[in-house]
């Protein structure tokens, strides 16, 4: 419990080193789980007697059952669904080790589902009404509640500048966790990126107090969706709501000129806040996964 030489504020992260797969490998604890790709083949092969681009995918284990890793896994899943009565998120450890193999388990979390679906009615949709609309939304139910919305100035992004733009954001949820309200948050890529020019590389306590959470592409900037565990998993458990508009698509969109009209409550070099009157409804269809703020 003593402070160490890790400043854990940085980050989760911190304390891991990166090492090189070619240094891990003289190591010999790649063994079960490297494969190469084989160009001249155009195959991959499981395990390092070949020349050629290394994989780590775990092919000696899943293929070959190595270690017992989906009996040992399957068992443990079930028994820990029966204790909690829902199913969970577990993450573990495995000790290769070929005279002590071992199963640790390092934590586990519930999945949260809520059964009873929200649905959303597309004939009675009104896109005029609408300051967002997509139909790669995850989230369910309805929001009444919330009256800001804090998004990225397409105008004014930059993406060698998403650093700053990561402090920027932290400013504006500290000072609506202050406030005591929840908001919108949208902006261009991926929230929560590990490589700053996907997006803007914010911890998860940076935008603690933002209830939906918007992924948006701009004409010059079109970037996949987020795809990470923990991401997702704070999400769902939290029941916070991840749009993903792809207005290249046609059929997602933001209504910019609406949200440019609005008076601003406070500007920074790339973010604008701004505060409604009246609450925002906000519905998201879990099953068909459309979503839309209206204004």
């Amino acid at each position: 419990m003593n402070r160490g030489i890790s400043n854990l504020i940085q980050g989760e992260d911190i304390t891991l080193k990166r090492v090189e797969i070619a240094d891990a490998e003289h190591l010999g604890v790649l063994d079960d789980v490297i494969s190469v790709y084989d160009p001249q083949d155009n195959k991959v092969k499981v395990g390092l007697n070949y020349k050629g681009p290394r994989i780590v995918n775990f092919a000696g284990i899943l293929k070959y059952d190595l270690f017992p890793f989906a009996k040992v896994l399957g068992r443990l899943l079930e028994i820990i669904e029966s204790s909690m009565g829902l199913p969970v998120e577990i993450e573990f450890a495995v000790n290769l080790d070929e005279q002590n193999p071992g199963f640790y388990i390092l934590q586990l979390k519930p999945l949260i589902r809520n059964s009873e679906f929200f649905t959303i009615d597309e004939d009675e949709i009104n896109k005029e009404d609408l300051i967002l609309y997509t139909e790669r939304g995850m989230g369910n139910g309805k929001i009444e509640n919330i009256t800001d919305i804090i998004y990225a100035d397409p105008q004014k992004f930059n993406v060698a500048e998403t650093q700053q733009m990561a402090v920027e954001v932290e400013k504006l949820n500290e000072k609506m966790r202050a406030l005591k309200r929840n908001y919108i948050l949208i902006g261009p890529g991926r929230w929560g990126t590990r490589d700053r020019w996907l997006g803007i590389p914010v911890q998860w306590t940076q935008i603690s107090n933002a209830k939906i959470i918007v992924e948006t592409d701009l004409e010059d900037f079109k970037v996949d969706a987020s795809l990470g565990s923990h991401f997702f998993h704070n999400i769902t458990s939290m029941n916070i709501g991840y749009l993903t508009v792809h207005q290249s698509s046609g059929m997602d969109f933001i209504d910019w000129a609406y949200l440019n009209s609005i008076k601003p409550e406070e500007t920074s070099e790339h973010f604008v806040h701004v505060k409604f009157d009246k609450p925002i409804k906000i519905l998201m269809d879990g099953k068909q996964s459309i979503s839309l703020i209206e204004k």
